[in-house]
């Protein structure tokens, strides 16, 4: 009994002496905590050799990941996580604004170390407009920095979709798709769009602008999109949060709404095996969503939080998390851009992201839309209190029913996953799938 209440004494001392070590220590850890397989293989350490490098003091991440905005959003707000940096989406991002959680960004520390400020040096024009929409009082540039942006559009299988079928929204309720169509398991980011193709009168008419739509969560407007999506669901082969990348790549399915970095991965994986895929975002319009990089109001460590943030924004980091990701950097410096050129791709108009040098430019419409379809793309809002109006619409939309099809599907996967999961993550190690709610 002795040696046992000898070993706990011990074990206790020991834990309280390293108590102040470790509370000094915190000045030399940084916490960030991101979405999965949303960085490229060596940047973290690179981050903690060039941290050294400007600072001279040695720095060690603790890189944390979560899969749904919520379960982070969470932590920070009710368990008071003292996360440094963290990277939610858009909505959250404006609700994390709205509700004082977030520190304003302080650049004095890179001042002092003569460390180049590659945030404000590189923001494209688009970003920093776009960010300043998300609260008409409190201009979110000076709490976030955007990491990474796409579109939603549709996904489609051209052997069986005609570009001019996938240029509609109502390609979703399309009987000629039947049992080959799928939804993505994200409540905002279907409203959204479903309400700009039902609300297209009034849109020509003037009555209404795109930002109207982005806030619109009338019991008139969940209704009309509830009874549209009640008409997608008997054609639907299934909802899907992550799979419908993959289904598509399969011929599984041919048409599936969903982001522009899940639709190159689609494209680039089927290609491999064959099968011609494409992406649009349709004539009604559409979404925009960004990710990005925040200071929580319960960080301990905001110096080594700005030199992050500071550092993903460095051009050639920038591209080595494109690559590896398959999403494009919210980044405006034209070393990004000229990353991402090819000459077999059509001009592009992105003078609106990267200045007036790049009226037209040869990339990939899918990563980067031209002009004419940001024009018709709004940012969606967070709804507040009201988003529990959205997820019980949505809930009842999917049922306690799935349909045959959709069983299928999920037999098959179950089967197959581990084995499709080993070879993926073999040839495309890091790309990242957005789960938003």
């Amino acid at each position: 009994m002795k040696r046992i209440l000898k070993s706990i004494l011990a074990v206790a001392l020991a834990a309280i002496c390293t108590l102040p070590a470790a509370a000094r220590d915190r000045k030399e850890i940084l916490k960030v905590y991101n979405w999965s397989t949303y960085i490229a293989e060596g940047v973290i350490e690179d981050f903690e050799q060039w941290y050294e490098e400007q600072t001279g003091e040695e720095i060690e991440v603790i890189y944390m990941t979560f899969d749904v905005n919520e379960a982070m959003l969470s932590k920070i707000e009710k368990g008071h996580e003292d996360y440094d940096v963290v990277c939610p989406s858009d909505y959250i991002i404006e609700r994390m604004l709205n509700n004082g959680l977030l520190l304003p960004l302080d650049f004095s520390a890179l001042e002092k170390t003569g460390t180049p400020d590659y945030i404000h040096a590189h923001v494209s024009p688009y970003i920093r407009n776009i960010f300043s929409e998300i609260n008409p009082n409190i201009d979110a540039n000076d709490y976030s920095v955007a990491y990474m942006w796409g579109t939603t559009g549709i996904i489609y299988n051209k052997a069986y979709v005609t570009e001019e079928e996938a240029s509609t929204w109502n390609v979703m309720r399309n009987p000629k798709f039947a049992g080959k169509i799928l939804v993505k398991d994200a409540p905002r980011d279907v409203y959204a769009p479903v309400l700009i193709y039902l609300k297209q009168n009034e849109l020509n008419a003037g009555t209404v602008t795109l930002q109207d739509l982005m806030r619109d969560s009338s019991d008139e407007s969940i209704a009309a999109v509830k009874d549209f999506l009640m008409e997608v669901k008997p054609l639907a082969c299934g909802f899907e949060a992550d799979l419908g990348k993959e289904q598509m790549s399969k011929e599984r399915a041919w048409v599936s709404l969903n982001w522009s970095g899940d639709a190159v991965w689609a494209i680039e994986e089927a290609a491999s095996v064959g099968v011609d895929l494409g992406y649009c975002v349709p004539e009604e319009g559409s979404t925009v969503w960004f990710d990005g990089w925040v200071i929580p109001k319960y960080a301990v460590n905001t110096k080594a939080a700005t030199y992050w943030i500071n550092f993903m924004c460095r051009p050639d980091i920038a591209v080595r998390n494109m690559e590896e990701t398959g999403y494009i950097a919210s980044n405006g410096a034209w070393e990004v851009l000229e990353s991402q050129m090819d000459e077999e791709c059509e001009a592009v108009d992105l003078s609106y992201f990267f200045g007036p040098e790049a009226s037209a430019v040869h990339v990939d419409a899918t990563l980067y839309p031209d002009r004419s379809v940001i024009e018709r793309c709004a940012l969606e809002h967070d709804w507040g209190a009201e988003t529990e109006k959205l997820l019980s619409m949505w809930q009842d939309v999917k049922g306690s029913q799935a349909s045959a099809m959709t069983f299928i599907i999920i037999g098959v996967v179950v089967v197959a996953i581990a084995l499709y999961a080993f070879l993926s993550a073999r040839s495309k190690k890091n790309r990242h799938s957005r789960r938003r709610r």
